[in-house]
């Protein structure tokens, strides 16, 4: 019913400003730095393609540039400097509600011979870091919103890239190559934070619903292996999130509705006209069911999402900036399906989660080739569950319930960074820096499950206390150092190489980890890359302070002194541009896990496999002892917008084994050998001036099944419900393939009177309905093992103004 009332409230509003009769034009400016210094660039020509009178600007002093009267739609614009490589911005949207800002980074030229131009569009594997060489993408606030089925989740944007796979409806884990989700480093504006995600759980990086508001975000980079020397542990990937700043010159406004996201505002504006100083805040609600998530108990969950650039003075520049989330969310066992993907029916549980980042950086420019920036940070993530078991008589009934487990667990961190970046001339530049992050861990937990072997003395059927599960207040600092280099031995020919080192206090662990890479583009249009990298990370925090309860009821910590996990990156890559807007790009990879905790006894347990659950199994005594490894082939072929479209194919052929602490070598749990996504985009332009458009997305998904621990059906009904899994058989069996074919459907309309822009789409998802596999698991209501099914079909619908 509310779908059907925002479509009605939209219909109205296409009707009130489809038959303006009027031109519009909008304001288009920016900041042009030198990509290896971040100085401005002065006398920089910008122009609009193909206008006529020609739009044009210059730089000023301070690199910015403003271009007036430029019309609504997609528009292209040419950047061309003396003695650096011009640069064709293609497909820059320009819309009535909201001044276009543009962030360009030009690169000098080392031969200053012919002129050559790169086209940003068609370079999309060049991402903003330019020591990446390899296995890098940046992503774009208009590609979250446009790609059907994103929600408009950054994390589940990453799914449609080569290399990455989420058969997984109800949570955005990011699967890298086979890798485990807890190999994933998030930053936000360089500093480290465990999770982006509501709802999420301690050592997790994933969750149902992303707190990071995409509005505020400016042209970031995913990167998925050999990352440079700057990133560190992590062994799978890096998702480097930057938050734009607010418009210096005009307040500015948007407002958004969406089923699945909730209700959004956002403010932006000038403080200091004069220093460029301006601030960009962002609050959401949400309002909606997580049933497109799998679960029919209603959410609630906010978030808040700013930052405030106090502009540059003889100080340098500040920028405050932060994100911070509350959820919650009760299963209530009587009004639980038995086939909800995260509650049971015999127990009520009630899940709080908090999330919170803050951060103040500082930028010096010590003179034009050189920089330091410095950041200082807190982020916080805690996660509370009570479990309530249901206590039912022979009928079905509740006859009573009781208390059965209390978790608490926050982790603090408190992070300082500083990076010192020179450039030497044309050819050399170097980058160096410094992380420190101070933890503060404090995770308890108590349980009397009825199945825990708590005794039950006077025959209530309640166990008769609690048993501490864990009990940790502790705290230690991680220690990053970094530096790396690059040369250029040409315009066509370049070279990074670096080394990053770790120290972990609390085990005196020290890592050594060398990066190069190596780029050519032999051909104008042809690149051939390598890059290898080593890794290490340090093993996520439920299995390092896990506490064993000893016979004398003290608890003690076994994993405490685990090390490292350690992994070595190979990629080769070939990237070819055909024709202005078509590039092929293929890459293969090969990736060594080693040193990965695994039990001190024979067991096919290994944390490789732990990270896309909201929980980690509870293993005791773990050594890094344990191996892995993953290679595949990677293939993408894309069509850039251009003439009214888009097309996007990845194809994804990996392998991803492991040995536990048997000797046998598995499957690990994210080894679904194929993953092919198929994406296509349209528009067309209508009404005067040709300043709205229809819009039509589609994306088709389908991968490998993945492997699954079959149910030890008599053991578990012999260990009273608790559900027991065939170890020694371990990822044996799949799931069946996963399949999901979404369409979306929108409009985009420009007012020719007012400063106001709107867009509305509906996302179909799942069209076809298809039943995806979610899990077989033990049923208590049914006795037997069940399959429990993802989310079938589910409508998104979105609505947003700009003014």
């Amino acid at each position: 019913m509310v779908h059907l009332k925002l479509l009605s409230f939209l219909l109205v509003i296409f009707l009130l400003t489809g038959y303006e009769a009027a031109s519009q034009t909008q304001v288009v400016k920016g900041k042009i730095l030198d990509a290896k210094a971040a100085y401005p660039l002065i006398g920089v020509t910008v122009t609009l393609a193909n206008s006529d009178p020609v739009i044009g600007a210059v730089t000023d002093s301070n690199g910015n540039f403003r271009l007036e009267n430029v019309p609504v739609g997609r528009q292209m614009f040419i950047v061309q400097y003396v003695g650096y490589k011009s640069i064709t911005l293609p497909n820059i949207l320009v819309t009535t509600g909201k001044e276009v800002v543009l962030a360009v980074n030009m690169e000098e030229s080392v031969e200053q011979l012919d002129e050559i131009v790169v086209t940003a569009g068609s370079d999309k594997d060049l991402p903003n870091n330019e020591l990446a060489k390899v296995s890098a993408r940046t992503f774009s606030l208009e590609e979250v919103t446009r790609f059907s089925g994103g929600r408009n989740d950054v994390a589940r944007l990453a799914t449609s890239f080569a290399g990455v796979s989420a058969p997984d409806d109800s949570r955005n884990d990011i699967v890298v190559r086979g890798n485990s989700p807890i190999g994933l480093l998030w930053r936000i504006e360089g500093i480290p934070i465990a999770t982006t995600n509501h709802f999420a759980t301690l050592g997790t990086t994933g969750g149902p619903v992303n707190a990071l508001n995409t509005n505020l975000l400016r042209t970031s980079d995913f990167l998925t292996g050999a990352f440079p020397a700057e990133y560190g542990n992590a062994n799978a990937a890096v998702f480097d999130v930057n938050f734009r700043n607010g418009n210096a010159d005009k307040h500015e406004f948007t407002a958004q509705m969406a089923a699945f996201s909730g209700l959004e505002f956002m403010a932006e504006g000038p403080i200091n006209k004069k220093k460029e100083a301006s601030y960009l805040a962002s609050y959401r609600y949400g309002i909606a069911s997580l049933a497109a998530t799998g679960t029919s108990a209603t959410p609630f969950y906010q978030d808040f999402s700013f930052k405030v650039n106090f502009g540059e003075g003889k100080l340098g520049k500040f920028q405050l900036f932060g994100l911070g989330g509350i959820s919650s969310i009760d299963f209530l066992g009587e009004d639980i399906d038995e086939d909800d993907l995260f509650a049971n029916p015999n127990e009520d549980a009630f899940v709080d989660n908090e999330l919170g980042l803050f951060g103040l950086s500082h930028l010096l420019r010590l003179n034009k080739t050189t920089f330091l920036k410095s950041s200082i940070g807190f982020s916080t993530n805690s996660n509370k569950y009570q479990q309530d078991n249901l206590i039912t008589n022979e009928n079905g009934e509740v006859v009573n319930k009781y208390r059965a487990t209390n978790a608490d667990n926050t982790e603090n961190r408190y992070t300082f960074s500083t990076t010192l970046n020179k450039k030497f001339n044309a050819r050399w530049s170097l980058r160096s820096g410094l992380l420190m992050e101070q933890y503060g861990v404090n995770f308890k937990t108590t349980d009397r499950d009825n199945r825990v072997n708590i005794p039950d003395q006077n025959g209530d059927g309640i166990p008769d206390f609690f048993n501490t599960v864990r009990n940790v207040d502790d705290q230690y600092i991680l220690t990053q150092l970094y530096s790396q280099a690059e040369y250029k031995f040409s315009d066509v020919l370049d070279a990074t190489f670096g080394i990053h080192t770790q120290y972990l206090d609390l085990t005196e662990d020290t890592s050594f980890e060398p990066r190069l890479a190596l780029s050519w583009q032999f051909k104008p249009n042809q690149r051939f890359s390598v890059a290898y990298g080593h890794h290490q990370q340090v093993v996520p925090a439920p299995v390092f302070f896990f506490e064993e309860t000893m016979p004398d009821g003290s608890s003690m910590r076994t994993n405490d002194d685990l090390g490292f996990m350690k992994s070595d990156h190979f990629i080769v890559g070939y990237d070819r541009n055909i024709g202005n807007d078509w590039r092929l790009k293929a890459e293969a990879y090969y990736q060594n896990l080693y040193d990965i905790p695994v039990e001190s006894t024979p067991s096919s347990y290994s944390v490789i496999n732990e990270g896309s659950d909201f929980i980690f199994e509870e293993k005791q005594n773990l050594v890094n002892e344990g191996t892995g490894f993953n290679y595949g082939l990677e293939l993408t072929v894309e069509k850039f917008f251009s003439k009214g479209y888009y097309l996007l194919m990845t194809t994804s052929l990996y392998e991803s084994k492991y040995e536990g602490s048997d000797g046998i070598e598995r499957n690990t749990a994210f080894n679904n050998n194929l993953v092919y996504n198929l994406l296509f985009g349209k528009e067309w332009k209508f009404g005067p001036g040709k300043r709205n458009a229809w819009t039509f997305d589609t994306k088709l998904t389908t991968s490998g099944g993945t492997p699954f621990t079959p149910v030890d059906l008599e053991a578990t009904r012999q260990n009273a419900g608790r559900e027991v899994r065939m170890d020694n058989i371990a990822f044996s069996e799949r799931y069946d393939s996963y399949f999901r074919w979404d369409v979306k459907f929108g409009v985009r309309l420009n007012s020719a009177r007012k400063n106001v822009s709107h867009q509305f789409f509906i996302d179909l998802q799942n069209v076809t309905n298809r039943e995806n596999e979610f899990v077989r698991r033990y049923n208590e209501v049914t006795d037997e093992v069940n399959i429990v099914d993802q989310i079938g079909f589910f409508p998104d619908v979105m609505y947003r103004i700009q003014f």
